[in-house]
């Protein structure tokens, strides 16, 4: 158990990647405290938390409601202890035409895409992380930060900033032993992704572009964040790291 004895922090912890990511974290020893909106999701995942021995505490918190986010962390440190892990995992997307995208549907996406993941690593970093020298912050981004998707101009733009916050808060929390990564990945079977995956035209789209011929699972991705919050990479900081099947190396 390579994590055992750490507290993580995830957020969007209610389905898909985050709470795979949170189950995986669980497996390898760590106590979890989970944010998400939706609290009757937080508490299935917490359910399955409990019965593989782990501490687990849940919180109904809306990431993009950031003047509550310093409190939400106290209150997380107070009732699970000190944040050794932070998963940033809250996201969302709307699928638009760039002529039809709305100020609305932008605002939506980047308040929690980026604006609200950066509120989150800002306040874990402040109250927990570097007083005590020491943290790992990863980031679920994905391969939209890198190549250009149709539909998506705001999710792509918000990928893209993750991936660039990314390298910036690893270069300046460096010398607070923080480490922070990315994980990027392709398209993920989750609830999140069904309905534009039941299109088979674009279904069709998203398989041609992947060399390995197939969809993500989120525990692909859950994989690839427990390697990077342990120590087996404890020297990799500043990396976004592709879970895509191959899809950006052509």
């Amino acid at each position: 158990m390579s994590l055992s004895g750490k507290v993580s922090l995830v957020t969007g912890a209610g389905s898909g990647i985050g709470r795979s990511c949170a189950i995986q974290l669980a497996q390898e020893g760590a106590d979890l405290a989970l944010w998400g909106r939706t609290e009757s999701k937080l508490a299935a995942t917490g359910a399955e938390i409990t019965r593989l021995g782990r501490e687990c505490r849940w919180y109904p918190v809306d990431v993009t409601d950031i003047h509550g986010i310093p409190e939400a962390v106290q209150t997380t440190r107070t009732e699970c202890g000190e944040v050794d892990i932070l998963v940033n995992s809250a996201g969302v997307n709307i699928p638009q035409n760039a002529e039809d995208v709305t100020a609305e549907a932008w605002d939506t996406i980047m308040d929690t895409n980026v604006k609200g993941l950066f509120f989150c690593c800002q306040a874990v970093a402040k109250q927990s992380m570097i007083p005590r020298k020491t943290g790992v912050i990863v980031n679920i981004s994905s391969q939209a930060g890198k190549v250009a998707l149709p539909l998506r101009a705001a999710y792509c733009s918000s990928k893209g900033a993750v991936d660039q916050l990314t390298r910036v808060l690893a270069l300046e929390w460096a010398e607070h032993n923080i480490r922070v990564n990315a994980v990027a990945p392709t398209f993920v079977e989750t609830p999140f992704t069904a309905k534009m995956l039941s299109d088979r035209k674009f279904r069709d789209y998203v398989m041609n572009k992947i060399p390995l011929r197939r969809l993500a699972k989120p525990e692909d991705v859950a994989a690839a964040v427990s390697f990077l919050a342990s120590d087996r990479s404890s020297m990799i900081t500043g990396a976004v790291i592709p879970v895509d099947g191959g899809w950006t190396i052509h």
